[in-house]
């Protein structure tokens, strides 16, 4: 048994409300179960009720067992002062208020609805599953589902919002600081993300500012903070990237002792890091101001515009500097920058406008559903309990809800597991 089912059962009165009496026989009438309180405090705040025929307006407190009263410490908390009703699934010690008189007890055991119970158990039954509802999701109202799709996109963009919050307090409230960490981070994918991260952090962006109309320059110091540049190798370009960097990091008193090793491992040459670090400098060389023009642009087909590059030309012959590979044009696929709109342009701009006190929900809604879905793990099982129109918004939503309800098992507070139990 959790709490957060009886709090589902308390907000949604999932028991016969008809006679119910006090542990020590006082006639209860539910008038109002309250506001579900989900911070510190009573769970549900300005319930009323009528207990003997007295109306009583306050706090209405839930837990497993009475005692819990007595290990949480409520007694010495005074905002528990204005709790009207305790509501517990099993009593087994009274509970007194300040002035030596019994907070009243409703046990909710054997008056709740007994098809609320076989359903509770039956979603959390122990049984190894993916998700905890995964036989009745594809039975899930396509506009429950859609609509709660959509809340946890913003959910989740709440969470990337914070961590900007602490980017900016850490980079001098420097966006376009802001803006070129997220970009590394996310230039480097799941298996380099957060060495290009640690690469982005070890570089003042005042730096990148001075070098990103030099082309050579910039590739040759992220290249270098990188720690790609450290080897012995007979090659023209890396022996001149290897000079430039030397010089840079005298001028500019640079150090890469805390960036994280490159990986090459398990990748596609395309997402090698000398291609993606070398694509990275090129965006910068395209783009001053990249901030402004980043807030300014609304559809896909400006982002298109600007993030489409190639690489320098010495990588259109190499993957690597040791060895001289076919011809080709290393350029960004729009799939790759659907992936930096989704993880960095709609963060920074919902960011963005929320410290400004203007945050246009709208145009965030028509961007990320004109990007295709995502592809990976979580949306193929999805996808193959449920088909339904998918866009960015939704497999963004989905991961939410696999990451931050099924796999917590936060079903109480999920709309599809609200949905499920609400049949019973």
């Amino acid at each position: 048994m959790q709490e957060d089912f009886l709090h589902y059962l308390w907000k949604y009165k999932k028991f016969d409300t008809n006679k119910l009496q006090t542990v020590l026989g006082e006639a209860v009438q539910l008038l109002n179960v309250g506001q579900h309180n989900f911070n510190s405090g009573p769970d549900f705040f300005n319930a009323q009720l009528k207990i003997n025929n007295q109306l009583w307006a306050g706090n209405v407190e839930i837990h497993i067992k009475t005692s819990d009263w007595y290990v949480h410490h409520h007694e010495i908390d005074p905002a528990y002062d204005n709790v009207i009703l305790h509501v517990v699934w099993e009593h087994d010690v009274d509970i007194f208020r300040k002035d030596n008189s019994v907070i009243p007890t409703l046990v909710l055991k054997d008056v709740v609805s007994k098809s609320a119970l076989n359903g509770y158990h039956q979603l959390f039954s122990k049984a190894q599953k993916w998700i905890n509802c995964e036989s009745d999701f594809a039975s899930v109202d396509d506009f429950v589902l859609q609509n709660w799709l959509e809340r946890l996109f913003f959910e989740r963009l709440e969470r990337k919002s914070s961590q900007i919050e602490m980017l900016l307090s850490t980079s001098k409230n420097d966006w376009e600081a802001v803006l070129f960490k997220l970009l590394a981070k996310n230039f480097g994918l799941k298996v380099n993300g957060e060495a290009f991260f640690s690469l982005a952090n070890s570089i003042d962006f005042g730096i990148i500012r001075k070098t990103q109309s030099k082309p050579d320059v910039l590739e040759a110091l992220l290249f270098g903070q990188s720690g790609l540049l450290e080897a012995d190798i007979e090659d023209e370009y890396y022996i001149t990237l290897q000079k430039e960097y030397q010089f840079l990091k005298q001028k500019f008193s640079v150090t890469e002792d805390h960036v994280s090793p490159l990986q090459f491992f398990r990748l596609r040459p395309p997402n090698f890091p000398t291609i993606r670090l070398s694509q990275l400098a090129q965006i910068y060389v395209k783009n001053q101001n990249f901030l402004s023009k980043i807030i300014e642009a609304n559809t896909k087909q400006e982002f298109y515009d600007m993030f489409t590059v190639s690489t320098s030309k010495y990588w259109e012959t190499h993957y690597t500097f040791q060895k001289t590979s076919n011809f080709s044009k290393k350029s960004t696929s729009k799939n790759f920058i659907d992936l930096l709109i989704i993880n960095t342009i709609i963060p920074i701009k919902f960011s963005y406008s929320k410290i400004l006190g203007k945050i246009n929900t709208e145009d965030l809604i028509v961007l990320i559903n004109e990007l295709d879905p995502e592809n990976n793990s979580i949306i193929k099982k999805f996808e193959s309990l449920k088909s339904f129109s998918k866009s960015a918004l939704q497999t963004q939503g989905l991961i939410q809800l696999k990451n931050e309800y099924c796999n917590s098992k936060k079903c109480l507070h999920c709309a599809v597991g609200n949905t499920i139990l609400n049949r019973f």
